[in-house]
């Protein structure tokens, strides 16, 4: 009797380890067949039009955003002092639920004149306004910001992946959340190695993961709050409207920054 209890235990073993593997290769297999689009072809700006405050919509001012070597920078080097040229960079299409994801680094020094609390910053927009709905004034679209930051001082906590919120609000646990900017559960990332950043999009529910790791999530974005009295009047009258997808920009804050590998999986 303990043989055949021992032989059935060996069975049923040997099941479980068969269903998990076939379980793991079918992952495995989903992941592979996974049609990711890449938005950005590596050579220029084909698709993407840049919005920088003060400048008509395309005024790629000072060649702020360019390609070289197969990246997407965000650079300073035509600009003598930085002041309130904050700019986007819009892909042409908008989106509803989908997951986004791409590679990033900051590199370099701050453009002369930058704010203080714009060193090593910058950001994933979604669910941007229209670019063609900005005023030319207008420095941010209504959207939510994948906010991107790098550690400056060793001794200092900086996460990335946080959420800011330019003419927006939130839910998170199921309350309101009004403030600008909330901050992610990300470590800090203090040199210029490259970090993979992703934000899924699934109706209502968002969620920004670095590296790997979900870091913040929220739901239920509407239109209201700070920013959105620099808006039009059009968009004003949006005030309290559900948020439920747009368009999606990269910025730039002063800092350079470079992209890579910008994919979209869009869900049903």
């Amino acid at each position: 009797m303990k043989f055949a209890a021992k032989y059935i235990l060996l069975i049923l073993a040997i099941a479980l380890f068969s269903n998990c593997k076939m379980n793991d290769e079918k992952e495995s297999d989903e992941i592979e067949t996974e049609n990711w689009i890449s938005l950005f072809n590596g050579k220029d700006l084909t698709d993407w039009t840049p919005k920088i405050n003060g400048y008509e919509l395309g005024n790629n001012y000072n060649n702020t955003f360019r390609v070289e070597n197969n990246l997407l920078k965000v650079s300073y080097d035509g600009y003598e002092n930085f002041s309130n040229e904050y700019g986007h960079l819009f892909y042409k299409a908008p989106f509803t639920n989908y997951k986004l994801r791409l590679e990033y680094r900051f590199v370099g020094e701050q453009a002369n004149g930058g704010a203080s609390w714009a060193e090593k910053n910058s950001g994933i927009m979604i669910h941007c306004q229209s670019p063609e709905t900005m005023l030319v004034g207008q420095g941010f679209p209504i959207s939510l910001e994948v906010q991107l930051l790098g550690g400056v001082n060793e001794n200092a906590l900086r996460p990335s992946g946080n959420l800011c919120t330019p003419g927006t609000h939130v839910e998170m646990n199921g309350a309101l959340v009004t403030d600008h900017c909330i901050s992610s559960d990300s470590k800090t990332y203090y040199g210029e190695e490259w970090i993979t950043a992703m934000v899924t999009v699934n109706k209502d529910s968002i969620t920004h993961y670095l590296d790997g790791k979900s870091v913040i999530s929220y739901s239920n974005p509407t239109i209201g709050g700070q920013f959105l009295d620099s808006t039009s009047e059009e968009i004003q009258a949006k005030d309290g409207q559900p948020l439920t997808g747009g368009y999606i920009s990269l910025q730039s804050e002063s800092h350079p920054i470079e992209f890579r590998n910008i994919e979209i999986l869009e869900l049903k």
